[in-house]
């Protein structure tokens, strides 16, 4: 049998190693939350690569680019139907659809791992956005549906912590110019 002066031994030295369980556990999360943010701030980079191209084609306005400039910004209402088409034609530039119009699971998921997501990262980004998808099956406008499904998913990766950091952005589009 353990004496109490034992068991508070004991009790006492678990607690002076959990301080260090815990800070580890915080670096080890902090760590994949700010390799999370890089890979979508590369995914979204990649997006903003073809823009040019999509905006060239669709003729849209400043409102679209202001929609775009702001999409990770959960307090932003995404409400025009042209941002919707504008990340319909994005996807479609990089492949990430299917001749339906629907996620390409395949092609979505090695789109993932090129721009530096392990393989369970980016199975969590397909299964999103097919989440995503299933939830708005109802929407007959292809533009409003990927304008919905686009909110679903950024509302999505902020619950995650995976949204990238503004200043980080701005920064990589800045570089593009």
């Amino acid at each position: 049998m353990y004496s109490q002066t034992q068991i508070k031994t004991e009790a006492t030295d678990m607690v002076k190693v959990n301080p260090i369980v815990v800070v580890l556990l915080i670096a080890i999360g902090a760590n994949e939350i700010s390799s999370s943010e890089l890979i979508m701030k590369s995914i979204t980079s990649s997006f903003l690569k073809v823009l040019d191209e999509c905006k060239r084609e669709l003729n849209f306005g400043d409102n679209v680019l202001s929609d775009l400039y702001h999409f990770w910004k959960v307090d932003h209402a995404l409400l025009n139907r042209d941002t919707g088409c504008a990340i319909a034609c994005m996807s479609k530039k990089l492949n990430l659809l299917d001749t339906s119009g629907k996620l390409h699971h395949g092609n979505a998921e090695e789109f993932a791992v090129s721009h530096g997501a392990a393989n369970e990262m980016a199975s969590k980004l397909v299964t999103t956005v097919h989440e995503c998808e299933q939830q708005h099956t109802a929407v007959d406008d292809s533009c409003l549906r990927a304008l919905e499904i686009a909110k679903c998913f950024r509302n999505a990766m902020h619950e995650l912590n995976w949204v990238p950091k503004m200043d980080v952005m701005i920064t990589e589009v800045l570089t593009e110019i």
